[in-house]
């Protein structure tokens, strides 16, 4: 199975003339479907390196959005409308739960920001499940992701506001995609906000198979804990992945500590980056 990753939107940019941005957006091009998880945020850096890399948005089949964050959903309306069709988009249905991010000094709200409607008028068709969704014979989402590790804790600041009061957010709808290459795992996340080790758990619980290939996305360690850094990368070890190419939230530290500890299996994955695959 051949397998193309091109990476629109990151917090950095691979080459000259593309442009860095705190956001994600990754197009997949496999078992001819095109899918795109996440838009970048919303300065639309993801339409404008795709323009600058010659990519057709009108071909692309599917868009997955792994969570309802703004650095995530927030290029969404430019991308609808330079792509001019119906298209199908694949989420949680807590992506419009109202997200903040909340200090002790401060709130802001982090979630999606545009409405429903003014999305559907302009071509997208949601589907949001808090199960796996196919997406072709050998890719799903992961749907909701089990937290299993003792280690990985979500974020404090993310909130959610119910009633008049903000709540941790449970993050329901963070997700990632998993591509079974014949019988190994490619895994592409958002942001793990469940923690990547539980989110590579979970692909192998959905798949049935252990041997993961390649990880692509967020990790979520920008502001984890020295121990947290080390138990996911024992067990990143443990898992023999082959290559893991980190992004958006990882943060530097942690990026520093993983091309240490994981040598030439580790790469950073930032605007521009194309990867592909044969298996």
């Amino acid at each position: 199975m051949k397998i193309k990753f091109t990476t629109l939107a990151e917090n950095t940019a691979s080459y000259m003339g593309l442009l860095g941005e705190w956001g994600w957006s990754i197009l997949i091009d496999v078992e001819n479907t095109r899918i795109l998880l996440d838009t970048g945020g919303p300065r639309g850096t993801a339409v404008y390196n795709a323009l600058k890399m010659g990519i057709d948005l009108s071909s692309i089949d599917k868009i997955v959005l792994s969570h309802g964050h703004a650095d995530h959903t927030g290029g969404l309306r430019e991308m609808l409308t330079m792509m001019r069709k119906k298209v199908e988009i694949i989420a949680h249905p807590d992506i419009w739960t109202a997200k903040y991010r909340k200090t002790k000094d401060s709130s802001s709200y982090i979630g999606i920001p545009f409405q429903r409607r003014e999305l559907e008028s302009l071509g997208a068709s949601f589907t949001l499940s808090s199960e796996p969704v196919r997406l072709t014979d050998n890719v799903t989402t992961t749907g909701e992701i089990p937290m299993v590790t003792d280690y990985e804790q979500l974020d404090a600041a993310q909130c959610v506001m119910e009633n008049g009061d903000f709540k941790l957010d449970p993050l329901l709808d963070d997700l990632a995609i998993v591509i079974k290459n014949n019988s190994a795992l490619e895994v592409i996340t958002g942001c793990a906000h469940h923690g990547i080790v539980n989110t590579l758990y979970r692909a192998q619980q959905l798949t049935g198979l252990s041997s993961i290939n390649t990880v692509l996305g967020g990790t979520h360690l920008y502001r984890a804990t020295e121990k947290r850094i080390d138990n996911t990368i024992a067990e990143i070890k443990k898992l023999k992945v082959k290559k893991l190419g980190v992004s958006h939230c990882t943060g530097f530290h942690a990026c520093s500590r993983l091309a240490e500890a994981l040598d030439d299996a580790f790469f950073v994955n930032n605007a521009g980056t194309c990867l592909i695959l044969s298996g």
